[in-house]
């Protein structure tokens, strides 16, 4: 936008063209200064509007809620009448030929016609115009703030919106005083405020508000409906402005597109042409130094080419008359003495080296210095929060900011294993040729650990590894499932969202009722959530997060009779499952001998509680080190609280009637139990107070655009609730 000012400077004062009109050769000068030329080359002061600042434009002195026509001054009538122009009722046009103005074009070099009614007939160049206020706005010239012109100074405003109708800017009070609602001034056109308003469109300027709607392509001029009429267009080819706009619209980008592409055409040129130029200036100067020089050459050959002089000289000085001698030899004692200083001062009369062309190139000397060899980019850095293994692999990186950019990535993997007897590990996969920062990797083993590294790749090659991460699949495949609220469901404290994926608790009025009990009784506000599917047989997997600032979130499988049984019940009841001293709901203090029916993990304010009783145990040594041990040894009374994973994740082994929580991030198992898989079991979430999870989306889904087809691998449940 900057480079574009010799474009929009006029050609009369030098500066950025205001109220720009178009002159018949197709210059466009500044009205002012088209009006300054005129007067300067004898024509008389044309009539002028009035400028857009000036206080004849300023709605300060008219009411905005009359329209009135300003009424022509006498010596402009006079001046219409003298000159034989104009139109007003009862005139008759004067007869005879016209005083044609003429113009001196400073581009065109030239007088240029303006027509009988001069200026007038030229039309403002509102494209320009445009242009000029996005030039202003873009390098900032003039960006002065904008009064209200209604409000009385020295309490005027900035004004904030302009009315294109009423040509002025106004604040917003003045703005819905003067544009009533329900009257025809509150459908005018808003604009930004300005002080330069100009019409909406080009109107003809002999027919006073005739849009122009018609292009004579003989003529090259615009037409309004009337001027169509005219015999003098008779034949002529004429065309709707809209078609002539695409049509001049089309021509134009289609040249700016050539021109565009062609730039390498034309800096060759303008090197061939320097180039040319350079060898004319060297070639001129050679020959006017060898005309110099042979000029010099030939001065000096002639002293040895006048061999008269020398035998007269010897014969002159075996002259012994004193007298006669004197009177002979003047002249060649002149002579001699003319060439002896030729020879003690001799030096060349050009100059043979070329030691003044001094060729300029501080432009290549600039290219040279600031010239940077592409390199190969700088190891990316693995992002660890959002790096995960779950149905599949996700890796997601980034690039130093120090980096040059990268053209695509190599995503490569391994799986690392252990063969008895040594340690073996299995070649590298690669995935190649990934455009973003992020890549998905599918089809892996279960329980397996994956090492992963990645670089970046473009013009010099490839780049330098990234650390190595591990990351340790889930031990079963993933089940998907959405939380299903039909259980135990209340809508002033429990919010299941759209996609059912996302679950919160917010303590309710039920919960401020119940406040005197719950300190003298064991009664407890609780809300169930389970899944919508129920396990029949299988191992599954499954990972949910839950919200640190959770009061008590309780997460687990249970058979799917037995959670509809104990937990959808009257809230006045007690909860079967409360046991101060458990904190653990696995219901084992029904029956020693049986596994019981559901197994939940406790979880709130940033805790998790991992219990110990004699039908479950730690797996993870570094509880068996903290006095924690296995349902194989002694236990201890109570359990151990740890701070809480960002996301856990839940192993049901269907056939052995099993239970198994991991921290899902690294996988490292933190509790194990039994359950009862004698019938259908679901995952089940159980609330106590506030609080909130969201079960894990599946990585497959995340790049989908519609929600996808769900692969029914168990046996669904189907339950009529009563």
């Amino acid at each position: 936008m900057k480079s574009m000012e010799q474009e929009l400077q006029c050609p009369v004062c030098k500066d950025i063209v205001k109220q720009p009109i178009v002159l018949p050769c197709l210059h466009s000068v500044c009205l002012m200064c088209a009006s300054e030329v005129l007067v300067q080359s004898g024509y008389p002061q044309p009539e002028l509007p009035p400028e857009p600042n000036s206080p004849a434009s300023t709605p300060n002195t008219r009411s905005p809620r009359q329209i009135r026509r300003p009424i022509p001054k006498s010596d402009r009538v006079d001046r219409l009448l003298r000159s034989g122009s104009g139109t007003y009722p009862g005139r008759r046009r004067k007869e005879g030929p016209q005083t044609l103005m003429l113009f001196p074009c400073a581009p065109c070099g030239r007088d240029v016609e303006l027509g009988e009614r001069g200026l007038a007939e030229c039309m403002r160049n509102l494209t320009l115009e445009r242009i000029v206020e996005r030039y202003r706005h873009t390098v900032s010239l003039g960006s002065v703030a904008v009064m209200c012109q209604f409000c009385k100074p020295p309490q005027a405003l900035e004004a904030t919106k302009g009315c294109a109708d009423c040509r002025a800017s106004f604040c917003n009070e003045c703005f819905k005083l003067y544009h009533p609602w329900g009257t025809p001034r509150a459908q005018h056109e808003h604009v930004q405020p300005t002080l330069n308003f100009r019409p909406k469109v080009l109107t003809c300027p002999e027919h006073d508000q005739e849009r122009l709607q018609f292009y004579c392509k003989s003529c090259q001029m615009l037409l309004c409906s009337l001027c169509k009429l005219r015999r003098i267009h008779t034949g002529h080819k004429i065309a709707p402005v809209t078609q002539a706009y695409q049509t001049l619209k089309d021509k134009i980008t289609k040249e700016l597109n050539y021109i565009l592409s062609n730039q390498d055409m034309v800096l060759t040129q303008i090197t061939q042409l320097e180039n040319t130029m350079l060898a004319q200036a060297l070639e001129s100067s050679r020959q006017r130094r060898a005309e110099a020089l042979a000029n010099q050459v030939a001065e000096k050959r002639s002293l040895l080419e006048h061999a008269s002089l020398m035998a007269f000289t010897q014969e002159l000085l075996k002259e012994n008359d004193p007298s006669s001698f004197v009177h002979a030899a003047r002249i060649t004692h002149n002579r001699l003495a003319q060439s002896i200083e030729s020879m003690q001062r001799f030096s060349l009369s050009a100059d043979p080296s070329f030691r003044h062309f001094q060729l300029d190139v501080s432009r290549e000397l600039k290219l040279l210095t600031d010239l940077s060899f592409i390199q190969a980019p700088l190891a990316p850095v693995i992002d660890t929060q959002r790096t995960l293994a779950y149905d599949q692999l996700f890796l997601c990186w980034r690039l130093p900011q120090d980096s040059t950019p990268a053209w695509h990535y190599s995503v490569e993997f391994r799986r690392r294993g252990v063969v008895p007897g040594a340690a073996a590990r299995w070649g590298w996969q690669r995935l190649e040729e990934v455009t973003g920062t992020c890549a998905v990797i599918d089809r892996l083993e279960m329980d397996s650990v994956y090492v992963l590294r990645v670089r970046g790749c473009n013009k010099a090659g490839f780049g330098e590894y990234s650390e190595e991460v591990y990351l340790h699949t889930p031990p079963a495949p993933v089940l998907n499932f959405y939380l299903d609220s039909r259980w135990g469901l209340h809508a002033d404290r429990l919010v299941v969202s759209k996609e059912q994926r996302c679950a919160r608790s917010v303590p309710g009025l039920s919960l401020l009722q119940d406040a005197d009990r719950a300190l003298t009784s064991c009664h407890l506000t609780a809300d169930l959530l389970v899944g919508d599917v129920a396990i029949t047989q299988g191992r599954h997997y499954w990972a949910c997060s839950v919200e640190p600032g959770s009061y008590l979130v309780k997460v687990g499988v249970g058979l799917e009779s037995k959670l509809q049984e104990w937990f959808h019940l009257p809230q006045d009841m007690a909860s079967p499952r409360y046991d101060p001293d458990s904190g653990h709901d696995s219901g084992a203090e029904d029956s020693s001998d049986s596994p019981p029916p559901f197994s939940f993990l406790t979880m709130g304010m940033g805790k998790i509680y991992l219990p110990s009783s004699a039908n479950s145990h730690h797996t993870d040594a570094n509880y068996r080190e903290s006095g924690f041990t296995n349902g194989n040894g002694p236990s201890s009374p109570t359990g151990v609280t740890y701070p809480l994973p960002p996301r856990l994740g839940v192993c049901l082994d269907f056939e052995k009637g099993r239970v198994t929580f991991y921290d899902a991030h690294s996988l490292r198992p933190l509790w194990e139990g039994p359950v009862d898989c004698s019938a259908p079991v679901c995952p089940a979430f159980c609330f106590i107070g506030g609080g909130a999870l969201q079960l894990q989306e599946l990585v497959a889904n995340r790049n989908a655009n519609q929600t996808p087809v769900r692969r029914v691998t168990i046996q669904s449940r189907v339950t009529k609730l009563n």
